[in-house]
């Protein structure tokens, strides 16, 4: 199953995370990381950062955003959604997920927006985990 990722920093110019252009995370338009639609950040299809199934980003399996495994979006490990190491989902460093300039390789994830995740940590119960990365919000 393939899993697709989408920029996920905090970063607004092209290629950002909070873009909503081709290529940003928030873009809702084919493939984009806000999109509903097949290869979305926020489709429930194959991969989707709303699928539950492998390589989603609701999903508890290897890589998956709910996994607290390798490369998962709960894992504190190198390259994990709560790591605060420079390829973490919260490090503020070029290249992590809570950075806001440009970077050659931005952080990309399979998780929905952050905050659309938070929200479905905090509807199953992972508040704590919620709280985490609330904190790193602006």
């Amino acid at each position: 199953m393939a899993h697709y990722t989408w920029p996920r920093n905090q970063h607004t110019d092209p290629g950002g995370g909070l873009y909503t252009g081709p290529g940003g995370g928030m873009y809702t338009g084919p493939e984009g990381g806000a999109s509903t639609g097949p290869r979305g950040g926020l489709s429930t299809g194959p991969g989707g950062g709303m699928s539950t199934g492998p390589g989603g980003g609701l999903s508890t399996g290897t890589g998956g955003g709910m996994s607290t495994g390798p490369g998962g979006g709960l894992s504190i490990g190198p390259g994990g959604g709560l790591s605060t190491e420079s390829s973490g989902g919260l490090s503020i460093s070029p290249g992590g997920g809570m950075y806001t300039g440009p970077s050659s390789k931005p952080y990309r994830s399979n998780i929905p927006p952050w905050p659309v995740f938070v929200e479905e940590l905090e509807m199953r119960g992972m508040q704590h985990f919620a709280d985490l990365i609330k904190s790193f919000l602006k």
